[in-house]
């Protein structure tokens, strides 16, 4: 997903990201926009108020967030989707993709967070990326065979994934990225957490096709742009070709 440039920030700056509640309850919101209110046949919502409840945000706030999605009641959710596409310090492409009920005033605010890297028209970037559906999930099963999981689910690929790499893997257990078509992310998501996987992530992403050399002060430097740009308030997802 979306995180993968955190891994190598935590392994060079000793930092951890955790989501603030407003983001947490803007995902539940989302999710139930594209998919329903129904978590047990909504994998992304399903995630999401997981997420929400191990962040302690309240019942009440998670439900209203998911109504507010799904249009249920009088509150609707008024959201733009906006791609941003850039380059962070040392030439490395970036994808950021925002939620903002207010394009005016989040487009200036992207584009002073990108002082340190370099704002792109676009279309510049997206050929240097994948788009594809991303499932990430762990299964109790140490010695479960990912690769006949994945083929079994109908993903394309299949990646080790470790609690270093993503904190909603528990230790000891068997931990996997599944990327597939955009169209089967819903199916694989629901066949994995049918099939004994607990789904953590699911969701549209951009995978890199290719990762640019970077000394350990370059992956620093980049790091914390990324860090700066994930921070920001309206900003869902940052995707960077960063290993």
């Amino acid at each position: 997903m979306g995180r993968q440039w955190l891994h190598a920030k935590r392994l060079v700056a000793g930092l951890k990201k955790g989501r603030t509640t407003g983001k947490l309850v803007r995902e539940i919101s989302v999710a139930a926009k594209m998919g329903g209110a129904d978590s047990s046949m909504n994998p992304r919502l399903f995630t999401a108020v997981e997420k929400a409840k191990k962040e302690s945000v309240t019942k009440d706030a998670i439900q209203r967030a998911i109504n507010k999605g799904a249009g249920i009641g009088d509150e609707k959710l008024v959201m733009d989707h906006v791609v941003y596409e850039g380059r962070a310090p040392h030439n490395v492409p970036v994808i950021v993709e925002v939620y903002t009920d207010n394009v005016n005033r989040t487009a200036p605010e992207i584009r002073v967070l990108f002082k340190r890297g370099q704002l792109a028209t676009a279309g510049s970037n997206k050929f240097l990326f994948d788009h594809v559906g991303l499932v990430e999930a762990h299964h109790p099963d140490a010695t479960i065979d990912r690769e006949a999981a994945a083929i079994e689910a109908g993903a394309n690929e299949v990646e080790a994934l470790t609690h270093a790499q993503n904190d909603d893997i528990p230790e000891g257990t068997t931990g996997a990225k599944f990327i597939c078509d955009r169209t089967a992310l819903h199916a694989i998501s629901l066949w994995l957490s049918q099939n004994g996987w607990t789904v953590v992530t699911s969701e549209m992403g951009y995978v890199p096709k290719q990762f640019p050399e970077l000394t350990e002060a370059q992956l620093n430097d980049v790091g914390e742009f990324l860090h700066e740009l994930d921070e920001h308030d309206d900003v869902h997802r940052v995707w960077a070709a960063v290993k």
